[in-house]
C-alpha cells in the first residue's frame, strides 16, 4: 500500500498533524513509541492552551483520544513501534520499523521530538518532578517567592533565569565553565537584576532533601572547595538531545544533531519529507510551538501533494 503520507511521532506535533491530515483526507499512516512526548512525566503543566492544569499522562492520553476519534479509513495508527530507518527511492519513501514492518510513502513528517539531557549529579534521578525540573515554562511559577537555581550557561539557561525572576525570591545559576555560551547581551541584562546571581566554573555534586529539594552541593572546579546551597527548585538547562539518530544519514542536521528546516514550511532539504517540534533547529521548544509548526507543515504537504 502506497500512503499518501507517513507521519512520525506521537508528541504534540505528530498527533495535531495526525488530526489535520484525516479532516484533509490524506491517506495517512500515524507511527509512535507512545503518545505524549516530553511532557508525559511532568506532574502538571500549566501552560497547554485550553487546560489550566493537566498532568503530562492525562495529555499523553488526550492527544491519543483525539487522534483514534479521527481513525477510519484515511487515518491508520502504528503505535509501540519505532522508525529505524527511511529509504529515499525515486518517487517514494520506504519506512523500516523495529517490528522488521515496511511501508511505503509519497511524503513524510518527522515529529520525533528530543529528550533533556540530564543532570549528572547523586541524587538529581531521585528528585526529578520533585523540585527539579527541565521546564522553566512549564513549572516556574510553583516556585513563586521561593529560592531556586538554573544549572547552565547558554541562552537557554539565561532565559529560564529571566522567566524564573518574574516569580522567583531568587535565582542563582550555576555554571561549568568561566566562559558564559548565552549571548553577551543577554547575560548583561538578567545579571542586572538585584536577585540574580551567577556562579561560575561549578560542578553540581549532589542534590539534597528529604521528599522535596532542599539544597545542593557544588565544587569549586578550580579549588576544588566544596559548599552547599540552600534552594526550593532546580532548573536544569544543558541542552536537549534530538531524537534524529535513525535519520542523520539521509536529512542534513545541525551540529546539535536537529533537523534543518525552512521554518515558513517546516520543508526539510530532502523533498517529500517535512519536521515539526523539538526535533528541529527552530528557536524555541515548547508543546503550543510543536503543534502549531506541524500543522504549519500538514498545510504545506497537503499543498505539495495536491499541486504537483
Amino acid at each position: 500500500m502506497l500512503y499518501d503520507l507517513i507521519i512520525i511521532g506521537g508528541g504534540p506535533a505528530g498527533s495535531a498533524a495526525a488530526v489535520y491530515a484525516a479532516r484533509k483526507r490524506l491517506n495517512t499512516l500515524f507511527i509512535t513509541a507512545e503518545f505524549g512526548g516530553q511532557s508525559v512525566v511532568s506532574e502538571k503543566i500549566y501552560n497547554w492552551v485550553g487546560s489550566v492544569s493537566i498532568s503530562g499522562q492525562e495529555l499523553a492520553e488526550n492527544l491519543k483520544s483525539h487522534v483514534e476519534a479521527n481513525t477510519g479509513e484515511k487515518l491508520e495508527i502504528k503505535e509501540g513501534m519505532k522508525v529505524v530507518e527511511i529509504i529515499k527511492n525515486k518517487e517514494t519513501f520506504k519506512i523500516k520499523t523495529d517490528t522488521k514492518e515496511e511501508f511505503e510513502t509519497k511524503t513524510i513528517l518527522i515529529a520525533t521530538g528530543s529528550n533533556h539531557r540530564k543532570l549528572e549529579a547523586k541524587n538529581a534521578d531521585k528528585f526529578e518532578n520533585k523540585g527539579l525540573t527541565y521546564c522553566a515554562s512549564c513549572d516556574g511559577p510553583l516556585f513563586a517567592d521561593m529560592d531556586v537555581a538554573v544549572i547552565g550557561g547558554g541562552n537557554a539557561g539565561f532565559e529560564s533565569a529571566a522567566q524564573l525572576l518574574a516569580y522567583c525570591k531568587s535565582v542563582t545559576l550555576i555554571n561549568r565553565s568561566d566562559i558564559f555560551r548565552a549571548d553577551e547581551i543577554t547575560v548583561e541584562k538578567v545579571l542586572k537584576n538585584p536577585r540574580m546571581k551567577a556562579i561560575s566554573n561549578a560542578e553540581v555534586l549532589e542534590i539534597k532533601g528529604e521528599k522535596m529539594v532542599e539544597g545542593m552541593i557544588i565544587k569549586d572546579k578550580t579549588t576544588g572547595a566544596e559548599k552547599e546551597l540552600k534552594i526550593s527548585g532546580i532548573f536544569v538547562e544543558i541542552g536537549q538531545i534530538p531524537n534524529t539518530l535513525f535519520i542523520k544519514d539521509l536529512i542534513p542536521l545541525d551540529e546539535i544533531g536537529r533537523i534543518k528546516i525552512d521554518p515558513w514550511t517546516g520543508k526539510t532539504e530532502v523533498p517529500g519529507i517535512w519536521a515539526a517540534g523539538d526535533c528541529t533547529n527552530i528557536l524555541y521548544h515548547q508543546n503550543n510551538i510543536a503543534a502549531g509548526d506541524a500543522v504549519r507543515a500538514l498545510e504545506d504537504i497537503y499543498l505539495a501533494i495536491h499541486t504537483k
